[in-house]
């Protein structure tokens, strides 16, 4: 029997999930039902999946106040309102798929656990990196032996310049008090990561970082509040607007770099990018408009934004390993890096567009690559991943083969914590901290 989900927000994340339902699993899951408070994507979404009017809900309150109709809810809305629909629709009876953080708050994700623990429903968080090829594979030569005894763990999250532009200085991310701490809503993928690859908690952490670049001292001399307002260094600024959605000159000197055509979008995100920045039109003129009057046309110096541009956490586990994250907004590329070292063996892997893993033998001094084929998108197969461990487990009762609710929690309390440890310039009791928090 073919599983039905109601999508409860169809932003970027709901669009994506939706995508691939049709794309891989037409014969396992259909959407039934979407909640979406903005018309055009309501409209756009409900045509796409053939959802019938008396099913379109302009909030998740209405379509989870009717009496049960489908299997599960994808909650795709934004990093604050995960926590609302998601109680409701574990208390009325569904499955839920919620996107990456949990929550704004850690005793709001703390309630979820707790509550998707009482219910006995599935919940599943968008933790889709586990799911990939690449860090599945990782995961698999660190359980084996092969490095021998891990003794370090040096990990970043490089976020590509307009990356962090468009998210996290103009877009809906700039604010922890609007959204959540950038460490939570960039990092908690590779907490979780972390977590899941060391297989032991983590006991001391500290941090450091802060916002440096994005401030209006470092304004150039005459740049307007909006780009499109006659910026004198339009030409030479990389966060110019026009020239982000409407020139793509990122894409131009990625291309460049990796020999590639101007027309290839390696990263799949151009069209995506001009439909955030409108709310659904990836027309010239609709993206114009839109930069001329809405939050993606400002000058990146001269926005309301107050998250870090960089950030390093460190921290030590139950065996005494160490571990470093280092997350920065000023990549030429969105990249993962990760190095592991053991007593018999180092690993290096690159998680970008071409991804790569490469194992120094210390015994030996031979070197095995190991080389993945590009994917579809932009999290290299782990969307696709995700979704399908999702309905194997509503379809098999085969619960969380990966993760769960509870073990999601924990990249939760690290990035919590982490930024505790930050502004306050502490070291972090991780037992002490959980204790408190659970």
């Amino acid at each position: 029997m073919s599983l039905r989900f109601i999508a409860i927000g169809v932003g970027d994340r709901g669009n994506v999930y939706g995508d691939i339902v049709r794309a891989y699993h037409q014969d396992d899951a259909h959407y039934v039902s979407v909640a979406e408070p903005i018309p055009e994507r309501r409209r756009a979404f409900a045509a796409t999946h053939n959802i019938p009017p008396e099913r379109q809900y302009a909030s998740w309150e209405e379509a989870l106040s009717q009496p049960r109709f489908a299997d599960a809810a994808i909650v795709t809305t934004q990093d604050r309102y995960h926590l609302a629909p998601t109680l409701a629709a574990l208390a009325a009876g569904y499955d839920v798929l919620v996107e990456k953080p949990m929550a704004a708050t850690l005793e709001d994700c703390v309630t979820m656990v707790r509550a998707q623990e009482a219910s006995g429903r599935v919940l599943q968080v968008g933790h889709v990196l586990r799911y990939t090829d690449f860090f599945s594979t990782i995961h698999d030569i660190v359980s084996s032996g092969r490095l021998g005894d891990v003794i370090t763990i040096a990990h970043q999250e490089n976020v590509a310049y307009w990356h962090m532009a468009h998210s996290f200085v103009r877009g809906p991310w700039r604010r922890a008090d609007e959204s959540s701490p950038m460490i939570l809503a960039k990092c908690c993928h590779d907490l979780d990561l972390l977590y899941w690859l060391l297989g032991e908690r983590i006991t001391r952490l500290s941090s450091v970082g802060s916002l440096i670049h994005f401030r209006p001292e470092n304004a150039p001399p005459g740049a307007p509040l909006r780009c499109t307002d006659g910026c004198p260094v339009s030409d030479q600024c990389p966060f110019y607007a026009p020239g982000i959605y409407l020139e793509y000159r990122p894409w131009r000197a990625i291309n460049q770099s990796l020999g590639l055509p101007f027309e290839a979008d390696p990263m799949h995100v151009k069209i995506a990018l001009r439909k955030q920045v409108t709310g659904g039109s990836a027309d010239p003129e609709d993206v114009r408009r839109a930069l001329e009057e809405g939050p993606f046309g400002r000058c990146v110096y001269h926005c309301d934004n107050d998250v870090v541009d960089h950030q390093i956490v460190v921290m030590e586990t139950e065996s005494g390993k160490s571990v470093s994250l280092t997350m920065q907004g000023h990549s030429h590329l969105p990249t993962r890096n990760i190095r592991i070292d053991g007593t018999r063996a180092t690993l290096e892997g690159a998680f970008t567009i071409h991804n790569q893993i490469q194992i120094h033998d210390h015994l030996t001094g031979e070197t095995e690559t190991i080389d993945f084929p590009e994917s579809s998108g932009v999290h290299g197969g782990g969307d696709e991943g995700l979704m399908a461990a999702f309905i194997h487990t509503l379809q098999t009762g085969d619960q969380y083969p990966l993760t769960n609710a509870r073990a999601s929690l924990e990249s939760h309390l690290l990035a919590f914590a982490a930024e505790q440890a930050r502004v306050e310039g502490t070291v972090i009791d991780m037992d002490a901290y959980r204790q408190q928090a659970l």
